[in-house]
């Protein structure tokens, strides 16, 4: 088979990858299959912004329609050209982000979304109305005419309404909701707590995104709120970076300036291994993951990749255990939790930090040692939801069932952060970031009695 023999496997930083050993057969592949997809997103745009136009022409006035007949096709080119733009921005090693390029691609989504919404009233109404016509042309007499039905102004109407909402939505989501950090605070009991850590207090924070951000003196505000809190120990679970770790350069100054009595200590998030973007090399690969672990320690945090620490105080311990990203398809595995638990007594009260809640769903809540404590990140509320006191909703909880907050399971405990930063679309709405503490206390010991 010439494919076959064109391609080999090889092992890389724990995961094996596909080499073609022609990088010109490698190239004209990709490009065939982002060209495919790429021209298949395109279409079904134009087919939309067509759609839009054709529902709201005849029940709008001459002069709002050429407003429309120009904004609608622009709204489309100006998304696209702000996404390649942040392609080529991360290709060509440009790892700071523009404030007007995150405000154009924002807002030009927030205008694709409107679209659909304004497209859902005029569609249904299109099939009502063809509906209504097969009904009359069935029911005339030889010989009468039946016309189309026309649409219906306050259909239009409707539709624009409704566009209304995503459209200023997208626009808060940009300009503050991106920024508009939180501090989260809860107290957790456990039995097995030793006494001397009774009152511990844990600060968590969770997927940087550092390449997203597009205002310093806003990230530094937020990472301000962690010393704020006075915290004994500083917990970072992962994704620093999108692509490269170039892109946290800029703040290393705002991370070794975080302080906790008993230290800072991170993981590795999916985005941290720079997979998705290609390596010219394996020792580029190699290169870029040895920049990541220096980025670290200039921080000051500990890396921990599949390896645990023991937190001494006053006599007592307990074990912090650190793995790599675990995540169901397609995200890595790199995360190994019975090399990190290896030797580990299971009386010896244990704090997981694992990137992906899908890990501790999986694998840690029935693992045979009790890991007490796990916390996670990588869902970021999908950057867009509702948190009330009673209700939260995200269309993340379709992906993954534990997705944000507290949760527990025999007396195992995860807590799920939505987030430090952003990704993709740049901007959160109802989804705020967040810098959580966590205070353990030792709950009384369940005691039996006999009658």
């Amino acid at each position: 088979m010439l494919i076959k023999d064109k391609i080999r496997t090889i092992h890389v930083n724990r995961c094996y990858f596909w080499e073609l050993e022609s990088n010109a057969i490698y190239l004209c592949l990709m490009s065939y299959r982002y060209i495919i997809a790429f021209s298949i997103i395109i279409g079904l745009c134009v087919i939309l912004d067509t759609y839009t136009l054709l529902g709201l022409r005849k029940r709008s006035s001459k002069r709002f329609f050429r407003f429309l007949k120009w904004f609608v096709p622009l709204s489309t080119i100006f998304f696209f050209i702000g996404f390649m733009l942040n392609i080529y921005r991360a290709g060509q090693g440009i790892y700071n982000a523009s404030y007007m390029l995150n405000i154009i691609t924002g807002f030009t989504f927030g205008v694709f979304i409107a679209k659909l919404v304004i497209a859902g009233p005029l569609l249904i109404e299109d099939v009502v109305r063809i509906f209504r016509f097969l009904y009359l042309k069935i029911r005339a007499k030889k010989g009468e005419e039946v016309r189309f039905p026309s649409r219906r102004r306050f259909v239009r109407n409707i539709s624009l309404g409704m566009a209304a909402v995503p459209l200023s939505g997208a626009m808060y989501a940009i300009t503050r909701g991106k920024y508009n950090f939180q501090v989260k605070e809860l107290t957790l009991e456990f039995e097995e707590l030793p006494p001397a850590f009774d009152g511990f207090k844990i600060a968590h924070f969770s997927d940087f995104h550092a390449g997203s951000f597009d205002d310093d003196n806003q990230v530094k505000r937020g990472l301000e709120l962690i010393n704020e809190g006075l915290p004994d120990i500083l917990f970072f679970t992962g994704d620093l970076v999108n692509n490269r770790p170039q892109e946290a350069e800029p703040y290393i100054n705002f991370f070794s300036q975080l302080s906790a009595p008993f230290g800072k200590f991170s993981i590795a998030g999916n985005h941290d291994y720079g997979d998705y973007i290609p390596f010219s090399s394996e020792e580029e690969r190699k290169e870029n993951w040895s920049y990541f672990e220096e980025i670290h320690a200039r921080s000051g945090f500990q890396l921990l990749k599949n390896e645990r620490v023991f937190l001494q105080k006053e006599g007592d311990e307990l074990a912090l255990l650190g793995v790599e990203n675990w995540g169901n398809a397609p995200f890595p595995q790199y995360g190994d939790l019975d090399a990190v638990t290896k030797g580990l007594k299971n009386e010896v009260f244990s704090i997981l930090l694992s990137h992906d809640p899908d890990h501790w769903e999986f694998v840690t809540r029935h693992y045979h040692k009790k890991i007490h404590l796990t916390l996670s990140g990588h869902t970021h509320g999908a950057q867009f939801g509702v948190e009330i006191p009673g209700w939260t909703w995200s269309p993340v909880k379709y992906r993954y069932k534990r997705w944000l907050g507290l949760y527990a399971d025999k007396g195992r405990y995860l807590f799920v952060s939505k987030g430090f930063g952003f990704l993709g679309f740049p901007g959160r709405f109802g989804m705020s970031p967040e810098v959580v503490f966590i205070t353990l206390k030792s709950a009384p010991k369940a005691t039996t009695t006999t009658a």
